[in-house]
């Protein structure tokens, strides 16, 4: 069997990061050729290096060190904001892959430290959300965890919805069943396509039309 985490990490690397049709996919329009080539080459710079790190097992602390220096590669003030956050999103799936928390670093260079500061401070007075349970399945195209954070559960509510969901780290279409009694729930790496109602969609019904999203969306 082979390395997760290096299989991860080498699927992001030949990955096209920049494609058109990765930026379709947020709804945005590609950015200059010579732009997404410069943010494709950083990246590959970066996870070349955490594949070596990874492959002579490297301690965490000297993981996070070097996706911090890919990190750091990038001049913020080169990109305008959805240049920005989708450099952060791909990070931020780095960091899911090789397990370090990096939620910090990436507020400092999106925001500004100060603006980070503020928001970790905001945060902390507000509390953090009480989570009841985490459900996590792994996606069939990378193996990247997609985890769901349930936050309250109610004995009156039988079914929850089967839920499309596309996977942030490779966009690819998965469906989740979460079973009963969800009565308020956050998603982790993933954004929501579709629900589907348990009174209209049996389990069948719902693998149909997860194969119908992954062929015309393709």
């Amino acid at each position: 069997m082979g390395n997760s985490k290096l299989d991860r990490l080498q699927f992001l690397l030949d990955k096209e990061k920049f494609a058109d049709s990765e930026w379709e996919n947020r709804g945005l329009n590609p950015s200059g050729s010579d732009l997404c080539e410069y943010m494709e080459s950083r990246f590959n710079s970066c996870l070349s290096s955490l594949i070596i790190l990874e492959k002579s097992n490297s301690s965490l602390k000297i993981l996070k060190k070097e996706l911090n220096k890919g990190l750091r590669s990038f001049e913020r003030f080169n990109f305008d904001t959805e240049e920005r956050e989708f450099i952060c999103d791909i990070f931020y799936a780095i960091s899911k892959v090789i397990e370090v928390e990096f939620k910090n670093e990436l507020n400092s260079w999106l925001y500004g430290s100060f603006l980070a500061y503020v928001f970790r401070i905001s945060s902390f007075l507000k509390g953090e959300e009480k989570i009841l349970e985490i459900l996590s399945q792994n996606c069939t195209k990378c193996d990247s965890g997609l985890e769901t954070f349930i936050l309250a559960r109610e004995d009156t509510i039988l079914e929850s919805d089967f839920l499309i969901v596309r996977c942030k780290s490779c966009r690819e279409f998965n469906l989740i069943d979460n079973g009963p009694n969800v009565k308020q729930l956050r998603f982790g790496d993933y954004e929501l396509v579709e629900q589907l109602p348990k009174d209209n969609y049996d389990l069948e019904g719902a693998k149909i039309r997860l194969k119908q999203l992954q062929f015309f969306r393709k």
